[in-house]
């Protein structure tokens, strides 16, 4: 017989991790050989290193910790580039270029995957033939196209050697693993919080003679997440700092600063866009005729430098500190930038209003979609980083009640579900339908 053996493979933008089910054995995350020593949890990062070598210049590819690590200390010309996934359903993004190559985002995706089974030691060597992939119920984008996605998904898992895999809405992968754990019949509605996407489903579950059965009520889901969150943070403290909201002479008239720069720069997929001799050359011809120069000075040196990450982290860690304090110093020295002050949850809280009223609605969507109330949801598990965000958390305890909310693995709990979907004798229930 046959042992079944399933891989998950929860592909976030910003954390990426993978599972590994064997029939019989608990399910368990794969380790990934890091800078730091082993981790479960594999940052969605790339950076692209151009080394002097005796036979010319070789350009060298970096995944999750080493690529944090090459963009902190490597003295060689890098193109570092993170939550690539947000452009998956993008028709608009057709390529990237890295030196002299072009990169599809089936080519960023491949090398990542393939990176990250070197840094597997081995266990993905021989991948399993059953691979689940996650994917969110709703892209990023105006108008994302969920076919090219799948695509192109589907083209980056081959060119990194693994099958071509099934697909399972990410929020159902938390399910299935929630529901595993689950002693009674309940309908559950399981909210993941992605970096890029907030992907809501709700399921009914219930045992039969010791087995798990589900129906599926209703998926939704919406292009917001962390990422945004980090977004208003940049718009709010940093921007300003970088011209945003300044003025600069054009002709005989005083004209606003374009706001098109500063959406790219606070959108972490876009700001490696923004390194461009075009984009450059327009900020210089501006950075003369602004009232503020120093700030497009500061601005052009942050661009040049490929400083985002820099940025990405002094934001992220300030989020994180802000759901554990009602206020955090927020310090941020980056050449000419420098910016010291204090941050308060209260305040941050404002800024992401906006942002909680969309995923309330969407939620309330989804209730009404499925003739639910929330009286007749059992339980709801948050699941992904933002859930730990205090207003996200009491957005669903004022709905559904504080002792309906249950939470655990944040980080994992999407990948085991995923691999544990991929031991079942029919995933047909599981699997995400096109749109």
């Amino acid at each position: 017989m046959v042992e079944r053996v399933a891989i998950g493979v929860d592909f976030g933008t910003t954390n990426t991790v993978v599972a590994l089910a064997r029939e019989g054995a608990p399910v368990r995350a794969l380790p990934f050989a890091q800078p730091e020593g082993l981790s479960d949890i594999y940052r969605s990062v790339l950076a692209f290193e151009k080394v002097a070598t005796a036979g010319g210049p070789t350009v060298i590819s970096h995944a999750a910790g080493a690529a944090i690590r090459a963009f902190l200390t490597s003295a060689f010309e890098l193109r570092f580039i993170q939550s690539f996934k947000s452009h998956v359903a993008s028709r608009i993004f057709h390529d990237t270029r890295i030196f002299t190559r072009r990169y599809r985002f089936e080519d960023l995706l491949g090398e990542f995957l393939r990176l990250a089974i070197e840094d597997a030691g081995g266990a993905l060597d021989a991948p399993p033939a059953r691979v689940v992939a996650g994917r969110p119920v709703a892209f990023v984008g105006a108008q994302p196209d969920e076919a090219l996605a799948i695509r192109r998904y589907a083209a980056g898992y081959r060119q990194a050697g693994l099958p071509e895999p099934a697909y399972v809405y990410e929020p159902v992968g938390a399910a299935f693993w929630y529901a595993s754990r689950l002693a009674r019949d309940a309908t559950v509605l399981v909210a993941d919080f992605g970096g890029g996407t907030s992907d809501f489903s709700l399921i009914r579950f219930e045992r039969r003679a010791g087995v798990v059965h589900a129906t599926p009520v209703g998926h939704a889901g919406l292009g917001l997440a962390g990422d945004a969150f980090d977004y208003r943070i940049i718009d709010a403290v940093i921007s300003p700092e970088l011209g945003k909201g300044g003025r600069y002479r054009s002709m005989d008239k005083i004209l606003p600063m374009p706001v098109h720069f500063y959406a790219s720069f606070a959108k972490w997929h876009q700001l490696a866009l923004l390194k461009s001799r075009e984009t450059i050359a327009e900020l210089e011809e501006i950075e003369r005729a602004s009232l503020e120069p120093e700030k497009i000075r500061a601005f052009l040196e942050i661009i040049r430098n490929d400083w985002g990450f820099s940025i990405y982290r002094a934001v992220t860690d300030a989020k994180v500190a802000l759901s554990a304090a009602e206020a955090v110093p927020f310090r941020l020295r980056l050449g000419a930038l420098d910016i010291d002050r204090t941050l308060g949850r209260a305040q941050f809280e404002g800024w992401i209003a906006e942002d909680l009223a969309r995923i309330e609605t969407t939620v309330d969507g989804l209730l009404a979609e499925s003739r639910l109330a929330p009286g007749d949801v059992d339980t709801v598990f948050l699941t992904g980083g933002t859930a730990y965000v205090p207003a996200v958390r009491a957005l669903f305890e004022r709905r559904f009640g504080a002792e309906r909310i249950g939470e655990g693995d944040n980080f994992q709990s999407v990948a085991y579900g995923l691999a544990l979907v991929g031991l079942e004798g029919d995933m047909g229930p599981w699997l995400a339908r096109p749109a």
